[in-house]
């Protein structure tokens, strides 16, 4: 379908489905108060949507989940600290809205000047959200006159304001949505070769579909530990030591198919990563990386979290903003919420 360059924004209200759930710290002492953002990678990569709506004289209203509060209002998740961290990024006034829908919400969104900005309230405070209710997503429709996703880390979600507002109102995709696919796409059907692709973490059973697909295309997939029990296939290169970790020959090894590489993509961390005994496999295995000079992308929360931990966000070539959106993207199957954007890019 259509991406966000397609609409006359200007005038209009533009209702923005962004991906602002970032991880947060426990509240400190205890308190119900909330945490600290830990990572603000979601918020910066929906940056360029947003300041092309503001600079096209667009009216901006904002909406997001924060974690899972399962229907009800829950102090610490409040998107206080996303509205703060966002108004950081801008250096603009933004409001945020006491909900997500009603009839005062409406009204303010159509009394909003060009360029002004509603952050509306953490969407899964009522359970219509999740539960993919008509009229929930109805009346979010209510507050725009065109709909963006721009939230492709929760785009695997049938959910209200994912599926059901772009039955409501023209809708299209985010610059940040769009990248992802194209990117995503690239890896899947015309990367350059060699294609290397690491795949770590614990959840092997979340992983298999995209061994065996990735496959297809890479010339290696090189796994973790836990992942090596469940998987095998002639392109698939297990670890020939450690066991929280991948040991010194394995890093070895894998190094050696890395350095060979033009496209590398890497989702799940190698080691009991949490620990910082077992960091050392998955650190190596980032240097090689970015020392390949491959075009690098990398994916899911374990992942980008230990990348921005040990400072190299800025040296791979993409981070995907989407944990199980990525692994369901690129294992073959079909987005509920770019399904129902029918998006097409090439």
């Amino acid at each position: 379908m259509k991406t966000i360059r397609d609409f006359g924004v200007r005038n209009k209200r533009v209702l923005v489905r962004a991906d602002f759930n970032v991880p947060l710290s426990p509240p400190a002492g205890g308190q119900e108060k909330q945490g600290e953002i830990l990572d603000d990678l979601r918020i910066r990569a929906t940056l360029p949507t947003i300041d092309y709506l503001i600079n096209n004289g667009a009216k901006i209203i904002l909406m997001s989940h924060l974690d899972s509060p399962g229907g009800k209002v829950v102090e610490e998740l409040k998107l206080d600290k996303v509205q703060e961290r966002l108004m950081e990024y801008l250096d603009l006034s933004i409001t945020k809205a006491p909900d997500c829908i009603g009839p005062k919400i409406e009204k303010w969104t159509k009394e909003m000047r060009p360029g002004e900005i509603l952050l509306l309230e953490n969407l899964r405070f009522r359970k219509e959200e999740e539960n993919n209710d008509e009229n929930f997503a109805a009346d979010l429709s209510k507050l725009g006159d065109i709909y963006i996703n721009d939230a492709f880390g929760v785009s695997h979600r049938a959910h209200a304001s994912i599926v059901g507002v772009p039955k409501h109102l023209p809708s299209g995709a985010g610059f940040l949505l769009e990248k992802e696919i194209k990117t995503l796409n690239m890896i899947l059907k015309n990367p350059d070769k060699p294609l290397i692709a690491i795949v770590g973490g614990v959840k092997a059973e979340t992983k298999g579909a995209i061994i065996d697909r990735i496959s297809k295309v890479a010339d290696w997939v090189l796994v973790g530990n836990i992942i090596a029990k469940n998987i095998d296939g002639k392109k698939v290169l297990k670890p020939v030591d450690g066991a929280k970790d991948i040991g010194p020959k394995t890093i070895e090894i894998f190094k050696e198919k890395i350095f060979q590489a033009k496209t590398v993509f890497w989702s799940g961390p190698l080691g009991m990563v949490e620990k910082k005994e077992f960091q050392k496999g998955s650190l190596e295995i980032a240097k090689s990386i970015v020392e390949s000079k491959a075009f690098s992308v990398a994916g899911g929360g374990e992942t980008t979290e230990f990348i921005n931990k040990i400072g190299f966000e800025d040296k791979f070539s993409y981070i995907s903003t989407g944990g199980g959106a990525m692994l369901e993207f690129l294992s073959g199957k079909k987005l509920p919420g770019i399904e129902s954007l029918n998006v097409i890019i090439r």
